[in-house]
Formats: C-alpha cells, sequence, structure tokens
C-alpha cells in the first residue's frame, strides 16, 4: 500500500489489553500508515462506534438450526444441529471458530446421543475475528433457547430444566461416536478425549508428578475402553527467570517425554502460560495434559464410574504406598513427602487389561484411582449410582487415601468375576478383591463406616457451598 521498500517500514506493536482476538485483525492500519506517508507528519485515526461496526473484525456470525428431545421428566434425549458461519472474506480463523461452536454445541448438558455439523464459509461480508468464546458464545446462545423451550413443553421452570441435565463431576473421559466425515454413515468407533493435571504432585517432583498425570489420562481412556493417540498439553509455571521454576519446566518436560515414550503417545502440540504468581509468590508447577484416543469397537455405551448393585469391587494394578503429594497430606498440614513409585510398563499393562474389558462388556463400572486415592474413588462411584459400599482390605488411612499411580477399580458381576480375574492373571496385572457394591452405607472395614447420603451430599454439595450460590448436579 505504501509503495516503499519494506526495509524502511517499523511496526511496533504496543499493549492494547483486552478483547481478546479483538484486536489482532486488520482494521484501519494501513490507511493511518499511507496518511501518516503521504502527508509526512503524525497520524491518529480513532473509529466511531459506527464506522467501527462497518470496518472492525466482528464475531462470527453463525446461522443455527436445532432440533432437540426429552422425556415426560424433563431429560434430554437427543441434539440434531447444524450451523453455517459466516468468515468473512478472509477465513483465517473460521474452522476453529466453528470446531469450537461444533463442540460445544449441547453446552453444559448429558444428551445421550448428539448429531452435529458445522460449515465455514468464506463470504464478501466485513472481516471476522477471534473474541473470546471463539464460537462457544453462539452455540451456548442457541442451546439454551432449546432448553427454555423444552422446559415450557414439559411444564417445569427452566432452572428445573437446566438442573436436571447439567453434566456432573466424576467421570474419566468423554466419548463422541465417529461419522465418516463424508458420508455420515456410523464408522462403529468412537473418540475420546480426557484432560488432567496435579500440581500437589508436580510440586512435590515436577519430573515424576508430570509423568504420574501423563499415567492418570491413559487410564482415563482405558475405563471407557479407548486407545491413547496422541496428546497436547500446557505448562503452566511461575517466572523462569527465578532459577528454581525454570527448573522445574525443564524437569516438566523431560518427565512427559519420558512417559510418552514408554506410554507410546506422540506429542502434536501444546504451549507454555509463564509468569504466574498468586499473592507474590510463584505458583506450584501445573502442566496440564489433554489427551486423545480412539475406540476401535464402539459397540455398546461405555460403563462410566458407577457402580451395580450386588456387584463385586476389584482392584487392578500393583500397589504404591506412600501420601507424598496426596490431597489428604495437603488438607493435613503436610504436602510434601516422596511420590509413590510409578512403574510406566505396569500402566500400560493395566490400561491394555481394562481398555479389552471395557470392549468385551466384562465390567459394569471403571474409576482410576487418582486424587484422593482409593476412598474418594470408591467415594466418587458411590454418590454417583447411589449404591453403598462394604470394602475391607485397606490397611490404613495411607493405603485409602494414598494416590498410587496405574490403578482402577473395577465392578464386576458375580457371574463374571473369574474371567475378569483369569484375564487379569493373564496380563501379569495385580489384582485385589476389596469389596461389595450394596446397601445404603459408606464402610472401609475397620477405618470408617457413614451413611451413603453424607457421601453423596459432600459429592454434590461442596461446589455450591464453596460458591456461595444454590446450584446443581445429577
Amino acid at each position: 500500500m505504501l509503495g516503499i521498500d519494506q526495509q524502511r517500514v517499523t511496526v511496533e506493536l504496543v499493549s492494547n489489553g483486552g478483547a481478546f482476538g479483538g484486536k489482532e485483525d486488520m482494521s484501519n492500519q494501513a490507511q493511518t500508515a499511507l496518511a501518516a506517508f503521504l502527508l509526512d507528519r503524525p497520524v491518529r485515526c480513532t473509529l466511531s462506534r459506527e464506522e467501527s461496526l462497518l470496518m472492525h473484525p466482528k464475531r462470527h456470525p453463525i446461522r443455527m438450526a436445532y432440533r432437540a428431545g426429552c422425556d415426560a421428566e424433563g431429560r434430554l434425549t437427543a441434539l440434531w444441529a447444524r450451523m453455517l458461519g459466516d468468515s468473512g472474506p478472509y477465513a483465517s480463523v473460521g474452522m476453529k471458530v466453528l470446531e469450537r461452536a461444533a463442540g460445544h454445541a449441547s453446552g453444559p448438558y448429558v444428551v445421550p446421543a448428539i448429531d452435529v455439523e458445522a460449515t465455514a464459509v468464506r463470504t464478501n461480508n466485513p472481516v471476522c475475528g477471534a473474541f473470546r468464546g471463539f464460537g462457544a458464545n453462539q452455540a451456548q446462545f442457541a442451546m439454551e433457547g432449546v432448553m427454555d423451550r423444552l422446559a415450557a413443553a414439559v411444564g417445569i421452570s427452566g432452572w428445573e430444566m437446566r438442573s436436571r441435565n447439567v453434566v456432573g463431576p466424576g467421570d474419566d473421559a468423554t466419548v463422541l461416536r465417529l461419522k465418516h466425515p463424508t458420508t455420515g454413515t456410523d464408522t462403529g468407533r468412537g473418540l475420546a478425549m480426557t484432560t488432567d493435571g496435579n500440581h500437589r504432585w508436580c510440586a512435590v517432583d515436577p519430573r515424576q508428578g508430570t509423568a504420574m498425570v501423563m499415567a492418570e489420562s491413559v487410564l482415563n481412556l482405558a475405563c471407557v475402553g479407548a486407545r491413547p493417540l496422541a496428546v497436547v498439553n500446557c505448562l503452566n509455571f511461575g517466572n523462569p527467570e527465578h532459577p528454581e521454576v525454570m527448573w522445574q519446566l525443564s524437569e516438566a518436560v523431560d518427565g512427559l517425554g519420558e512417559a510418552c515414550r514408554v506410554l507410546d503417545v506422540p506429542v502434536i502440540g501444546g504451549n507454555v502460560s509463564l509468569y504466574n504468581e498468586s499473592a507474590g509468590s510463584n505458583i506450584d508447577p501445573t502442566p496440564v495434559i489433554g489427551l486423545l484416543g480412539v475406540v476401535d469397537r464402539l459397540d455398546r455405551r461405555p460403563p462410566g464410574a458407577t457402580l451395580v448393585d450386588g456387584h463385586r469391587l476389584v482392584l487392578l494394578g500393583a500397589a504404591a504406598e506412600g501420601l507424598g503429594g496426596s490431597r489428604w497430606g495437603h488438607a493435613h498440614g503436610a504436602p510434601g513427602g516422596r511420590l509413590p513409585d510409578l512403574d510406566l510398563a505396569s500402566v500400560v499393562d493395566t490400561a491394555d487389561l481394562l481398555r479389552g474389558l471395557v470392549a468385551d462388556g466384562l465390567v459394569d463400572g471403571a474409576h482410576d484411582v487418582s486424587t484422593g486415592g482409593l476412598g474418594v474413588c470408591l467415594a466418587e462411584m458411590a454418590a454417583r449410582s447411589g449404591v453403598g459400599v462394604t470394602a475391607a482390605r485397606v490397611a490404613d488411612h495411607a493405603d485409602l487415601f494414598g494416590e498410587g499411580p496405574g490403578r482402577v477399580v473395577v465392578a464386576v458381576d458375580p457371574e463374571r468375576l473369574t474371567e475378569v480375574l483369569e484375564r487379569a492373571e493373564a496380563a501379569g496385572v495385580p489384582t485385589s478383591r476389596i469389596g461389595l457394591a450394596a446397601g445404603d452405607r459408606f464402610a472401609v472395614k475397620g477405618l470408617l463406616d457413614v451413611d451413603l447420603d453424607e457421601v453423596t451430599a459432600a459429592f454434590t454439595g461442596r461446589l455450591p457451598e464453596a460458591l456461595g450460590a444454590g446450584t446443581a448436579s445429577r
């Protein structure tokens, strides 16, 4: 536009604050530079609101068609959505915006069956930019309108409609059924995703802590019958100009690399967030893992972190003692210590075994042991299913709340128990028959015995209490 050698042009990027995405694209910068060049004097060009609406990048307009259904109680049953996004003349971020819109099509709600297609289109309309939300806002607007209409049809309030369908805590991974990208036919496969992080582990030992997070992610996918394909990461650390923080970052990267090589998972992307502080101090090293996997044969819905009345409880994986880096230790003023031993080869064996058990329908509940140890794992399963637990073979509080990696609790029909144990033995995976799912008590022999309602109240009410507002979970 200036018609001069690029070497004569200096561009100074100034801090503009806020408005993520709204200031990264060009609007009147080139015209302002041309005016300054021709007039040979400084030029400031300020857009009015009306001019900005005409010239400046906008949030992507998306035309959305939604169809949804629910049962007589207001529980969502299915969702169909089609999205057509206007990317403007330069579709630089259009695909990502529509990808994000599709991923958020159902909002924060549990929908058993979903059919979503989203298409980004290049047009002659004004340029579109990223902006906060990046497509999720548009999809959420549509879904909330659907929820209001369904609530009216059922005869309940919009609040109650949302309360009955909001996604609750506790699932290990999410699974999406895969359709062929061109024909739309069911491939019989599923896409699985999980995210994990644990700053307490990494504060004790950033190298092993990061490897333990990676191992947990692999087991989370195995709980839904998926094998890992690729991992991305977000490495959140304090000020790297401080030697101890730079050491934490280096150790975490090495730990992630070592784990990925043993677990045979490539790292395909990631980013860092540095200079993070809280109350003037560096945050704990907090690498966050996003793991993508595939379910090769999605014949049935994965079991989930639930229990079935009368089923036997079996702990898969080798025991690893110690409360180092645990949630229990943190709550009792002892956040340090030594992390439990991590055997990544054993994690691979346990994940392979569990994946096969889930695929063959031999377990009706599966949940990995992580934050809070075996005790919290069992409590989450009990609270989610409304079925009590009677457990034994747990030596002490360290055994109950230790967060030794590479372990999973499965709920097994008594008639299938022998086959599960035999397959574990053949795979070289240690097992322990730790109890029974039944009744309305949550009991661990010699350690605790509480009413199941008390466990459920703690599970569903902790976040609302912390926020000081009345919210609900399924």
